[in-house]
């Protein structure tokens, strides 16, 4: 794996959240090596946003603002079951 792939497996695994790092950390573990460089972008500008602002997004209480309504979201979202 390379190390731009490696330092966001950590990151999401490391949010700070404990509910944030459970749903971006399983994501990426399954994930993290076959995302396209579009999505490695979106996920690290995903992960530069604030931990309540990302959990409401991926629980679908608020919705993304456009610059985060993504596939790489949609798929994270997905993947985490929430409707």
């Amino acid at each position: 794996m390379d190390a731009r792939r490696k330092k966001l497996l950590f990151r999401s695994q490391h949010c700070g959240m404990k509910e944030n790092d459970f749903m971006l950390g399983r994501f990426a573990a399954a994930h993290v090596e076959n995302l396209s460089e579009e999505d490695l972008t979106a996920f690290e500008a995903l992960l530069g946003e604030s931990d309540n602002d990302i959990y409401a997004w991926v629980t679908a209480k608020e919705p993304p603002p456009a610059c985060h309504d993504t596939a790489l979201l949609a798929a994270l979202i997905r993947f985490n079951n929430v409707k």
